[in-house]
């Protein structure tokens, strides 16, 4: 099953338990928004869970396209990626969490094919203020499913204010040997969707206050969960990555790792840039710079001669059409090389700068101060320029265009 059969078999099953599906966001919040990027689901239809009606009621399924700077780290193992589309359903309150869970498991075993057998779940197993997760628990008892109480793994919040709830997490075992252990022993338990029963705000003091209303809000992983339908050992191998992994290997030969991290930040540029993103060193735009700066950093360890302007406009035309953006492939291949260009031209200063007698030695917050606001030299840079590591990535060895 590929990923587009999975949307329409989410989306139908959703629409035929009263829901109506809404339009997917874009990358950008609202204006005012704090939040960079839209991280959840649930980010654009904050009003409704904290009480405004929804124009289209209560019982609400779509498909958002989501980036998270918090998993950049993690990027290159076989589960993260930082853009991704997230299949969500909403009772705005409407139905409880059981029965959001029930739906959950019937669609998995019954609609999409999942062995019971391989299937796990977690469960809030309550706190200070609020106690256990008694109905989850039991629903998933009696379908046979086993389940692990955790506390701070099992409670969702999108900040440290605002809506927030217990959560129960499903997981699908993706070993090659019969399930064992639990989701916090082992991590071929793979998290696929997230119920989160968001009853509750959290107020900058701490304390929780009920929410005008009861909502479950959930979302699940679809370039994830395709990946273990189809067998993968992981997301960059699900039908999604089929045009990299047939076109990228001719044009750069990357090991494994590099080839994730490089394929990852290509595809979030892409959809950044798509949804109206442009390189800066602030906000949004600096998230921006940062993803092809890493990717850059990839690609030039072993060929300093590579260049965005190779990338073929069938992998920037695919990943728009997978995100539905309607963007100019040559705009977008453009402002790429346009960002590389700038990179190399900072390399080479930072290196006559680093040069100088003065920064030959260990380097204190003054000259890292100095280096930024003087030269533009960023600390993960100069670091890199020293040999120290990779701007970004967390290796090491110097940047070498």
């Amino acid at each position: 099953m590929d990923t587009e059969q999975i949307v329409r078999t989410f989306t139908d099953y959703y629409r035929e338990h009263g829901h109506r599906r809404i339009t997917g966001s874009p990358l950008l919040p609202d204006p005012g928004d704090p939040v960079l990027f839209t991280s959840a689901g649930m980010h654009p239809l904050t009003p409704y869970l904290e009480g405004r009606p929804h124009p289209l009621g209560r019982r609400l399924v779509n498909v958002q396209r989501c980036l998270r700077t918090t998993d950049l780290e993690e990027v290159g193992d076989r589960s993260h990626l930082t853009v991704f589309q997230m299949l969500g359903t909403w009772s705005l309150g409407d139905y409880e969490g059981s029965l959001s869970l029930d739906w959950a498991h019937r669609l998995l075993t019954e609609g999409l094919g999942v062995d019971p057998g391989l299937l796990h779940a977690t469960v809030y197993g309550g706190g200070e203020q609020v106690g256990p997760d008694t109905e989850s628990l039991r629903l998933w008892q009696e379908r046979g499913v086993p389940v692990e109480l955790t506390v701070d793994d099992n409670w969702w919040s999108n900040g440290p204010v605002g809506p927030c709830g217990p959560d129960s997490e499903i997981f699908l075992w993706s070993g090659d040997t019969p399930p064992r252990s639990t989701p916090t022993g082992d991590d071929r338990w793979v998290e696929v969707w997230n119920h989160v029963m968001m009853r509750h705000r959290r107020l900058e003091d701490g304390r929780l206050v009920p929410l005008p209303q009861r909502n479950v809000d959930t979302g699940l992983g679809l370039e994830r969960l395709a990946s273990l339908l189809q067998g993968r050992s992981s997301v960059f191998e699900c039908d999604v990555f089929e045009p990299w992994r047939r076109v990228l290997p001719s044009l750069w030969p990357l090991d494994e790792p590099s080839f994730r991290v490089v394929c990852d930040h290509l595809r979030s540029a892409v959809v950044v840039v798509g949804d109206g993103v442009r390189p800066s060193n602030t906000g949004r735009g600096y998230v921006l710079r940062r993803l092809v700066r890493r990717l850059l950093t990839v690609l030039w360890r072993e060929d300093p001669s590579r260049g965005l302007g190779d990338l073929p406009v069938e992998l920037i035309t695919h990943t728009s059409d997978h995100f539905r953006q309607d963007v100019d492939p040559g705009l977008v291949r453009g402002l790429l090389v346009d960002e590389e260009r700038r990179f190399r031209r900072l390399l080479e200063r930072g290196r006559d700068v680093l040069a100088r007698p003065r920064f030959r030695g260990p380097l204190g917050e003054e000259d890292f101060a100095y280096l930024h606001d003087t030269h533009g030299l960023p600390r993960d840079l100069v670091t890199s320029l020293r040999g120290e590591g990779d701007p970004g990535t967390g290796g090491g060895g110097a940047v070498r265009p």
